[in-house]
């Protein structure tokens, strides 16, 4: 019964799941808020709507409308870049071709989040540096 909703004649009504590219948008927009250190709140406050709106956008519970989406965008710093949003989803049928030890959901997984915001605060010549690191350590890896 997890997906039933009384309404106002006491009947029982299925609600609709959520589509997966709502739910891939909706994280997409958490991970971009949570990256740029934003509250739901202050999100909401920018584009002009309540924080519920915003939780509902991120849990895929709604679907983002373009204009609003646009919107988003331009508060969290993605201006004119809509296309952020849909990155890394897959047509049906298509295989990965990412990494196994990937986690499916990047923008959704913490340890990531934490990682980006981290890398992004060091300085710009440093982070170069470490990026080369890493990319030397990620080919020994694999040649193992």
């Amino acid at each position: 019964m997890a997906n039933l909703v009384k309404n106002k004649y006491r009947r029982y009504r299925r609600t609709p799941m959520p589509h997966p590219v709502d739910i891939h948008v909706g994280k997409q927009i958490r991970g971009l808020r949570w990256l740029v250190g934003m509250t739901q709140q202050q999100l909401a406050e920018q584009v002009g709507i309540k924080f519920q709106q915003i939780q509902k956008y991120e849990t895929g519970a709604n679907r983002v409308s373009a204009s609003r989406l646009w919107d988003i965008s331009h508060a969290l710093g993605k201006n004119k870049n809509i296309n952020f949003f849909f990155e890394g989803l897959k047509n049906e049928g298509t295989e990965g071709t990412e990494p196994d030890n990937l986690p499916v959901d990047l923008m959704g997984n913490k340890e990531a989040l934490d990682l980006l915001r981290s890398y992004y605060a060091i300085p710009e010549n440093q982070r170069k540096r470490l990026f080369e690191l890493a990319r030397v350590l990620s080919r020994t890896s694999h040649n193992q």
